[in-house]
């Protein structure tokens, strides 16, 4: 059995419907080439509308069942038999979500997962449009392989790719809307964010993907230039699959789940982990590690 992976990169205009057919036509195409497991970047029903504050954009949330790109990739994921974790904007009561909604390979929705970090920082001003995620890390079996997701800025902490791992996971997608950053425009962490996923694919055992969008984008007197670089990474954390920093393509690899699985066993990373070692996780000062009260 294979776990096969693609990523698609696209740019972003302000309208849904147009945005909504590029993807699809862009899964399509990663479907053909043999893909069962596609991620589409995050938010791309529109551009990425938290470069600053503007309470009208609120009004884009919308809850799961009313959502038409949800109900319109459910459609498209059963006819090609492809699994389609898909990034949205939702409306829960009064809770807005930065969210991604798993549609397995039947089109049949699987639940979602609500973004758990949420950065605040120029160009990126998220916490003024979505709360913190309350659903926890999660992994999906889907028809085509155990899978975690997070969201962009959830790709940095390193706790949140282990507790997938731990889970059960056989791969950890990442969609994502990242760029240049307004206050430095001279300042690329293209590289740097690359390198902090290979990391966690390294780490755990497990291929790790992330799909980015490409384009200049304008809100008011914000400019992002975001630089795709969208990337596949291997167990050992090597770059299997790459895209370009301004180009719409699809990225492809496909690994052996049984290799996968025997190579994660025997490493023996988690059979010799020390989890009643690890109590500066769970402070904000790191009060409770044993490294904080070494014996005399």
């Amino acid at each position: 059995m294979t776990l096969s992976l693609a990523a698609i990169q696209m740019s972003m205009s302000d309208s849904r419907e147009d945005n909504v057919s590029k993807a699809e036509h862009l899964v399509r195409q990663a479907a053909s080439a043999g893909a069962r497991i596609i991620l589409i970047p995050e938010l791309f029903e529109g551009q990425y509308f938290c470069k600053e504050q503007d309470a009208v954009h609120q009004q884009r949330a919308m809850s799961i069942d009313e959502n038409p790109t949800v109900s319109h990739f459910q459609k498209v994921a059963a006819e090609l038999n492809v699994v389609l974790p898909l990034s949205v904007y939702e409306r829960a009561g009064n809770a807005l979500f930065n969210t991604v909604v798993m549609v397995d390979a039947d089109g049949s929705r699987m639940g979602v997962y609500r973004k758990s970090h949420i950065p605040d920082g120029p160009g990126y001003s998220e916490k003024f449009y979505f709360s913190p995620g309350d659903t926890g890390f999660r992994v999906w079996a889907t028809q085509h392989g155990r899978i975690g997701i997070g969201i962009c800025w959830d790709q940095w902490f390193p706790e949140a790719a282990r507790a997938m791992a731990l889970q059960g996971a056989e791969c950890i997608l990442y969609p994502t809307a990242i760029g240049s950053e307004p206050q430095d425009p001279t300042w690329d962490s293209a590289r740097h964010w690359q390198r902090v996923m290979q990391g966690h694919a390294a780490a755990n055992l497990m291929p790790v993907m992330a799909a980015n969008r490409i384009g200049r984008e304008v809100q008011n007197t914000t400019e992002i230039n975001f630089y795709g670089s969208s990337f596949i990474a291997d167990n050992a954390g090597a770059l299997v699959a790459e895209a370009g920093r301004d180009t719409e393509e699809v990225i492809h690899a496909t690994f052996d789940r049984s290799a996968l699985s025997t190579l994660r066993s025997s490493w023996g990373l988690f059979r010799d982990r020390r989890p009643e070692l690890y109590g500066a996780l769970l402070t904000l000062d790191g009060s409770d590690s044993y490294f904080s009260h070494p014996t005399t």
